[in-house]
């Protein structure tokens, strides 16, 4: 029970740091500047449920591979997340798309990328709590 915990809180730490660079990305007009529209307002009806799917997909982490390996890890289990936001959200949730290439050519070069932020700070954040 304390290793599924562990996950899901590091899980919502990484979904905070992957909001505040999807903003920042954002706010400074870094994806506007690249043809993406994708700039959301840092508010708590954006933000709550990011941290809470970052906690749920956290426990994506019990899986036993690379433990020792975190970057590793991290980033290979940032790809599940990645898949369902570029194959069924986009597409089916929000209609962008598949991809979400209605937003910009790039967005799925940005959502990896944004994911992958979840992914590593997820999983430093499990390292540093053991």
């Amino acid at each position: 029970m304390k290793k599924l915990l562990v996950f899901f809180a590091a899980g919502c730490l990484g979904a905070l740091a992957n909001s505040l660079a999807v903003w920042l990305f954002g706010k400074y007009g870094i994806t506007t500047g690249l043809g993406v529209s994708i700039a959301p307002s840092l508010s708590p009806a954006w933000l709550y449920p990011r941290i809470v799917w970052g906690g749920i997909w956290g426990l994506l982490f019990i899986l036993p591979m690379m433990n020792s390996r975190p970057m590793i890890k991290g980033t290979i289990l940032s790809l599940f997340p990645t898949i369902i936001q570029l194959f069924v959200v986009f597409p089916y949730k929000a209609d962008k798309g598949i991809a979400g290439l209605e937003l910009g050519l790039y967005t799925p070069l940005f959502v990896v990328f944004f994911n992958w932020v979840w992914g590593v700070v997820a999983a430093l954040t499990i390292r540093f709590a053991r």
